[in-house]
């Protein structure tokens, strides 16, 4: 539907709300998984559940993970900037770019300044020191976010599915491979919803003043399918988090496969249904942040509300 576009108060608003609660969801991770014995504990235990079947996926995890390399953030992202510069969305593309950027130096930056603390939890690793977020997952979840904001309407559902699915892969990946612990991945995600409920506040806040707009459809089926997905994956992940909980003073190596399989199937889900939910809040709000079609601001045109 075309119509003149006012000042958007009520999705600023949706947005600010969105970045605040995933900040607040990266403090309580962090502080309960990186910065206490309990949480440490129950992540020790799902990573060391990554071995039951690890060697015959074990191939296909490293080739997955091998493929995320510096150039493929530059491709990736010239890619995202293309699409968006073809659709004359400059600052779409500014935009986005600044998402991958922002959310991959954050990661980065957080990953050196977070201390972990050392409680006598995961021995042979403690010496590592802080893995939290992780750079991998954070790296494919922004493009894969960036793309939601740079597709036009037709493809952005198929768009938003593909790119969990992606992101998702890579998550669990770096679990499976044993490079990092199931809040890692779940860490590097808020990061990344954080991002871009910042890329949308940014987007909302350059074209103001401009003129008519058509809103495009919200896309509800991949919308659905994601937010369905995510808090299965979820609710699933609490499950096997509360029955890991009964064990977590119990050493990795003295539990059975069983225990060891809950413990690392919650964190696969736990770490895949944060990116549906993630990727389903960017999608519900995409078609209000990037409309279809954005026309010039007439001149002299009073500035208005919309709720």
């Amino acid at each position: 539907m075309s119509r003149t576009r006012r000042w958007p108060v009520g999705l600023v608003l949706v947005l600010l709300v969105l970045l605040g609660a995933e900040v607040v969801a990266f403090v309580t991770v962090c502080r309960f998984f990186v910065q206490s014995p309990h949480g440490q504990q129950l992540d020790t235990v799902s990573l060391t559940g990554n071995r039951i079947g690890q060697d015959r996926i074990e191939g296909f995890v490293v080739a997955v993970l091998d493929t995320i390399s510096v150039l493929s953030v530059i491709l990736a992202t010239a890619a995202v900037g293309f699409i968006a510069l073809i659709r004359r969305r400059i600052v779409v593309a500014v935009a986005a770019i600044l998402l991958i950027a922002g959310a991959n130096a954050t990661t980065e930056i957080l990953k050196r300044v977070i201390h972990r603390p050392r409680f006598g939890v995961d021995l042979p690793r403690a010496g590592l020191g802080n893995s939290l977020p992780s750079g991998h997952t954070t790296i494919a979840a922004s493009v894969a976010v960036a793309l939601v904001l740079v597709l036009p309407v037709a493809l952005r559902g198929i768009g938003a599915l593909v790119g969990a699915f992606g992101a998702a892969v890579v998550g669990v990946g770096t679990l499976s491979a044993g490079w990092h612990r199931p809040s890692d991945a779940v860490a590097a995600l808020l990061v990344v919803g954080a991002w871009a409920s910042a890329a949308g506040l940014f987007i909302v806040m350059a074209q103001r003043h401009h003129g008519g707009v058509e809103y495009g459809p919200v896309n509800w089926r991949a919308l659905l399918t994601l937010v369905a997905a995510g808090l299965v994956l979820l609710v699933g992940a609490g499950i096997a988090l509360v029955l890991t909980n009964q064990v977590r003073t119990t050493p990795p190596e003295a539990l059975g496969r069983a225990r060891l399989f809950v413990a690392y199937a919650g964190g696969a889900m736990g770490i895949a249904g944060t990116v549906g939910l993630v990727q389903a809040s960017v999608l519900a709000t995409a078609h209000r942040v990037v409309p279809r079609a954005v026309a010039p601001a007439p001149k002299n045109e009073d500035a208005t509300v919309e709720g």
